[in-house]
């Protein structure tokens, strides 16, 4: 097999052959990129459920990368990799909280895998069970709590026969390590063993999680996956000062970096080999090795700039010292580092007859709507990888301009301009405490944002007023919420979040913002601070390219923790901003009357509606979402708008709601 080792002097990397095991050497060999690309000619999903060191996570904002995003690249196109992983799950809150497991359930066909890992925030509680109230946790101060040999091992149960009984295969895989090291051997404690927590001895594995769901793997007749014994042998070749430097976020201890999050991948994908587990479709290339093999960058509006990361490796090269090109065309641009200028080619060198596992970026842009192509292109000369490019623009024409507003000063009373519906703030497991300057003599604000150490913002704490010990990521259950809804009649095609953010009365305030269409079942993120300097707001802006219809809210939402325990510290914020274009609504349609044989016309200064159900009336509404006029029961006319323009027509009986647009000229 091949090892990795560091380069000290150079912060670098560079494989070493150690071992000439042919078959496997080759196949753990992959190297990746930030965009997950699904063939559509797949047979089979591996869906992936865990916690924040499986997650998918954007590397235009964290530098954090969840193994389980990794993954794909280990796997041909016969596989599709569904990452599921949810950050601050436990075994127990995944199954309960209504965004993840029934949703993952319901991805799930029959042929497909489901590998299962969780310990990280089962352990939240101290290994005690922390009940089933998130508003009331027993025995502590956090319900995701389970016991290693109680509610663990019966959430694993769950998951089991809840995946079999969909005819799926699961699989069980024991935690990653925590890099806590004492000396030059991980701790029971990074092992996922609490017992040290309760004075017991080595050999007593009552509070080992990783020992638990390998006797219910055994128990249950399971393909088990020890990634705790495995990366507890790998982040200690490494040793502490380079598991640091190399493997981990600065933030903490738990949650790999690039290289971290694929060798971990790299060792699941070994294992599963090893035990026959979806063994034909692991991806057995090798020399030049770049993911994927295709990358598309998804939506953007024109203007807009997308940049994604890509990581290339080489073994066995030939000739054994040169130089490598990678060339773009088409306007796609490439740099070695996101701070570079972007230009079409940069170059690598490399010797020894290996290329050291290597990041660089490729941006797109476009200034015109429509779907635009390009190619990567890597050669030395003598070896020739390409990989296909594609980015999709879309113009926003027309429309009436949306934005939402909370100044969050000395109230929360948004400012609405625009055919929109508000949806309130809100809070779990949060509440106000005061609307005030986060430090009146003191607060630091981002350049531009024109105030000064008086401005007031809106300071949030947690119920209780108690931030808990231990925590390192996010809780689901504990959020500021801000959202809005498209106007009937309307489609709203949001453009903008933004707000600041920031904590007061200590350094250790950690906070994520996210937003979903879907009530988190699909999460994205705006911005994620692993520290916040006390008393400094900071600005967060996101251009999401994101439709809502007709029935769908927009979600944003504030996650705040703190990085011990500790009272009187607030996170406050300011500023929170909505901001789109609101269209008619494309899927309404004058067609739709039709089908019903129902026929609406303008006629003499009146809207008539023919061959309407019984009991059938009208509302009509202007592009705002007003009400203009409505009928009463049975009615087959109504005065027509004074004003000329584009409505909303929605006719309503007992045969359900019909809606089209129409024009009074």
């Amino acid at each position: 097999m091949f090892v990795i080792k560091s380069m000290e002097n150079k912060g670098q990397l560079k494989f070493t052959k150690t071992k000439m095991k042919k078959t496997v050497a080759k196949l753990f060999l992959t190297a990746f990129v930030f965009c997950s690309i699904i063939s559509a000619n797949a047979q089979i999903t591996l869906h992936t459920i865990g916690d924040s060191t499986q997650a998918i996570y954007d590397p235009n904002v964290s530098d954090i990368r969840g193994w389980g995003m990794m993954l794909p690249q280990f796997f041909n196109s016969g596989v599709v990799v569904n990452d599921r992983a949810k950050s601050g799950a436990s075994s127990k809150s995944f199954y309960m909280e209504a965004p993840y497991w029934t949703t993952v359930k319901q991805q799930i066909k029959v042929g497909d895998y489901v590998l299962i890992q969780f310990a990280h925030n089962d352990e939240k509680n101290g290994g005690l069970d922390g009940g089933t109230d998130p508003a009331n946790p027993i025995n502590g101060t956090d319900y995701r709590g389970t016991t290693a040999q109680g509610t663990y091992k019966d959430y694993l149960r769950k998951y089991v026969n809840e995946t079999r009984a969909l005819g799926a295969t699961p699989l069980l895989a024991s935690a990653m390590c925590r890099k806590y090291f004492s000396g030059a051997t991980i701790t029971r404690k990074g092992q996922h063993d609490l017992g040290d927590d309760f004075g017991v001895p080595a050999t007593d594995n009552t509070y080992d999680y990783s020992f638990a769901m390998q006797e219910v793997a055994t128990e249950m007749n399971v393909k088990f996956i020890d990634l705790t014994a495995l990366t507890k042998t790998l982040f200690e070749s490494y040793g502490d000062a380079a598991c640091t430097a190399q493997l981990f976020t600065s933030a903490d201890s738990t949650h790999p970096i690039a290289l971290g999050g694929t060798l971990v991948a790299r060792l699941c994908a070994q294992e599963m080999y090893k035990q026959g587990i979806l063994a034909p479709y692991i991806n057995t290339s090798t020399d030049v090795l770049i993911n994927p093999t295709s990358c598309d960058f998804g939506d953007a509006y024109t203007g807009q700039t997308l940049t994604k990361e890509v990581t290339i490796t080489g073994f066995d090269l030939v000739p054994a010292s040169g130089t490598f090109t990678l060339s773009v065309d088409n306007g796609f641009q490439i740099a070695a580092n996101k701070t570079d200028t972007f230009a079409s080619s940069i170059t690598m060198n490399y010797t020894t007859g290996s290329l050291a596992f290597t990041k660089f970026y490729i941006s797109a842009t476009q200034s015109v709507g429509g779907t635009n192509t390009g190619t990567l292109t890597v050669t030395n000369g003598a070896v020739t990888k390409t990989v296909p490019l594609t980015a999709n623009f879309i113009t926003l024409t027309g429309g009436t301009e949306v934005s939402l507003l909370w100044p969050l000063i000395t109230n929360n009373t948004p400012v609405l301009v625009g055919p929109a519906t508000v949806v309130d703030q809100s809070y779990s497991g949060m509440t106000l405490q005061s609307y005030a300057a986060p430090n009146g003599t003191s607060t630091v604000w981002p350049a531009g944002s024109g105030y000064d150490t008086t401005r007031k913002t809106q300071r949030n704490v947690i119920e209780g007023g108690t931030w808990p010990a231990g925590e390192i990521d996010e809780v689901s259950t504990r959020y500021i919420q801000f959202g809005i809804k498209p106007a009937v009649g309307t489609d709203l095609n949001i453009d903008l979040i933004s707000l600041y953010i920031g904590g007061a009365g200590g350094n250790g305030m950690r906070c994520r913002i996210s937003y979903s269409k879907d009530d988190f079942v699909t999460t994205y993120v705006a911005g994620e601070f692993q520290s916040m300097v006390a008393n400094t707001m900071n600005a967060v802006s996101k251009i999401p390219v994101l439709k809502l219809v007709a029935g769908e809210t927009l979600k944003v939402r504030v996650y705040p923790w703190y990085n011990g325990s500790a009272t009187g510290k607030t996170i406050c914020l300011a500023d929170m901003k909505i901001h789109g274009v609101a269209l008619p609504a494309s899927s309404l349609s004058v067609n739709q009357f039709s089908e019903n044989k129902m026929i609406l016309t303008v006629e003499n200064g009146f809207i008539k509606i023919n061959k309407a159900p019984e009991n059938s009336k009208i509302s009509i509404y202007d592009l705002t979402g007003k009400l203009v006029l409505k009928s009463s029961i049975n009615a087959n006319a109504i005065p027509a708008p004074k004003t000329a323009g584009l409505y909303i027509g929605k006719i309503e009986s007992q045969e359900g709601t019909n809606t089209t647009k129409f024009i009074i000229p």
